[in-house]
């Protein structure tokens, strides 16, 4: 690959006349085995996303339709501008953002969010809460995780007549992503797995097709970006909860073990850590214990 000037964003207009009529119906450009290997080695490189040979056509798909909507750059253009000072920085967001599955839905693992409300309801029972409450949910994407353990939380909290400050943070890698979550506007279809009770107190319609999950809960997550691989680089702050769901199935194994390891440091004593079920098999901590619960895979901190 040889190195190219960087790459300007396109104005509007111009993106309008490269997609012209006949736009998506242009062949699409062939990634060698040798460029998908470099980019392959890019995105583990940066993200820790791990490619198999199968998705060569999914990667190929979707820098087709980035590559054009730049203009018609090469692959080889659109590689070495990733590289490139600021606009690099820009653009591999919105390429990230392209890449990175974002399928996700409230309350989509229903036996995960029911063991969390025993958990908290059980620390809420055996008077063993701190001052503060604090849940992260790691991988969290468009939003619906962290807004569906904010509402768990929010009504343990609240049958007990509890005031203590509790908190969800939501971290993910796509900026775009934290973007939309931070609006908490969802299609109406995304409440399908929502109880009735909690669609009518914690969503209110945005529009015809469009909810919007209520300000309180607004309030209570927050959303920052993060790299799962840079876990070492963050803030060392204690979670009573860190939910991890179908996240690690992206990764290399040993690069699994690497992120759990890190994420249960980060765990208060008596804290759960929570992952999907099956990610990981073989994977033991000194400060964890697995929960005896075959509906869920998730860890108790013990010391």
């Amino acid at each position: 690959m040889t190195v190219r000037p960087p790459i300007q964003p396109m104005q509007d207009t111009a993106r309008d006349k490269s997609r012209g009529i006949g736009w998506s119906m242009q062949a699409q450009s062939e990634l060698s085995e040798e460029d998908f290997s470099s980019w392959r080695r890019l995105l583990e490189d940066r993200t820790g996303i791990h490619l198999v040979p199968q998705q060569k056509a999914f990667l190929q798909s979707q820098l087709t339709i980035r590559t054009r909507e730049l203009g018609n750059i090469t692959f080889d253009q659109y590689f070495h501008s990733l590289h490139e000072g600021l606009a690099g920085v820009v653009e591999w967001s919105t390429l990230i953002d392209r890449l990175v599955i974002k399928e996700t839905s409230f309350f989509r693992h229903q036996p995960s969010f029911d063991f969390v409300r025993n958990y908290v309801n059980q620390r809420i029972a055996d008077g063993q809460l701190a001052d503060s409450f604090d849940v992260w949910s790691v991988g969290c994407a468009t939003g619906e995780e962290p807004y569906t353990l904010a509402m768990i939380v929010n009504e343990c909290f609240e049958a007990s007549a509890l005031d203590n400050y509790w908190g969800v943070t939501g971290m993910d890698i796509s900026m775009p992503a934290q973007t939309f979550a931070r609006q908490g506007i969802y299609s109406k279809r995304k409440l399908d797995m929502v109880p009735p009770h909690m669609r009518e107190r914690y969503f209110s319609d945005y529009d015809q097709l469009r909810t919007q999950i209520s300000a309180e809960m607004r309030e209570r997550v927050c959303f920052t970006n993060g790299n799962v691989i840079e876990l070492k680089k963050m803030p060392m702050v204690k979670m009573d909860i860190i939910s991890c769901n179908n996240m690690l199935i992206y990764f290399r194994r040993w690069r699994r073990r690497k992120i759990l390891n890190c994420l249960a440091e980060r765990l208060k004593k008596g804290g759960v850590l929570i992952i999907g079920l099956g990610e990981i098999v073989d994977w033991e901590h000194p400060l964890l214990e697995p929960v005896a619960d075959d509906s869920v895979q998730a860890y108790v901190c013990v010391r």
